[in-house]
């Protein structure tokens, strides 16, 4: 499909082909079983992902951007009649619910250049439960550890706690560079997030600033960083925080008090 098509992966759009059947199928197996499910994918290049998918049974919905891989998803559409949706758009500028009448699952080895963004925009979603089931996402092994890292760990930070506080994030597998075309300097691993019951009383947009705001020096005391924000000092005190403490010290249900003080 590639030779036929003339593909190669296209740095600027953050693109590493992956075309090792088993593993894909493995990746596809991550959320359970996905007969008569439906399923969102963003950046299916030349397919790879998108036949394990379909082949578990599922239809897709895939957003891809480079207009090059449309015709070798398109011919892989006529295999798998009515059950391959393809949208050649960005897929940071698209309302993904709106693409679904229920309730979907999210699978894609993702552009690294988008990933955070793009997990950020699924995790701060209005209404909660969302209206997607499980988010199963290729990241580097780097951004993968920072989204399942514990309390304590140099990994731990902002994105930790933005993907902890409202699902349970765990590391589903890694996987080797040399899996994929062309291989990338690191290492990359697939986590596997459910949804769980969003606390109470919590703006999304106080807990993103608010860690923002911590972990932009993460070495210092809270009473230095969180002196920047408003209320944030004040919130320590209510909240029977040390000020004296570092940011990487708190759990992430420490950090949601805080958060649901200053909302």
């Amino acid at each position: 499909m590639i030779k036929k098509h003339g593909l190669s992966a296209s740095k600027a759009l953050g693109q590493n082909f992956l075309f090792d059947m088993q593993l894909l199928d493995k990746i596809a197996a991550v959320p359970g079983n996905l007969e008569n499910q439906h399923v969102f994918e963003v950046g299916p290049g030349p397919g790879g992902l998108t036949q394990a998918l379909l082949q578990a049974g599922a239809s897709v919905t895939a957003v891809e951007r480079d207009e090059r891989c449309l015709p070798a998803l398109t011919e892989l559409s006529e295999y798998f009649p009515d059950r391959l949706k393809l949208i050649n758009d960005d897929a940071l500028a698209l309302d993904h619910g709106s693409l679904f009448d229920g309730p979907f699952h999210i699978l894609s080895n993702l552009p690294y250049n988008i990933g955070s963004a793009l997990l950020v925009k699924w995790l701060s979603a209005p209404h909660w439960p969302p209206q997607w089931q499980s988010l199963t996402l290729m990241f580097q092994r780097e951004v993968a550890d920072r989204i399942v890292a514990e309390p304590g760990s140099s990994a731990y930070g902002r994105l930790s706690i933005l993907a902890q506080w409202r699902s349970e994030a765990k590391l589903a597998m890694t996987v080797h560079r040399s899996a994929f075309t062309p291989p990338p300097k690191v290492m990359s691993a697939v986590v596997h997030l459910i949804p769980k019951p969003q606390p109470e009383g919590v703006d999304f947009a106080k807990l993103e600033i608010l860690t923002q705001t911590a972990f932009s020096q993460r070495r210092k005391m809270l009473r230095q960083s969180l002196k920047k924000l408003p209320g944030g000092l004040d919130a320590l005190e209510q909240a029977g925080i040390e000020s004296t403490r570092r940011p990487e010290t708190l759990t992430v249900s420490e950090f949601v008090e805080l958060a649901r003080l200053l909302s």
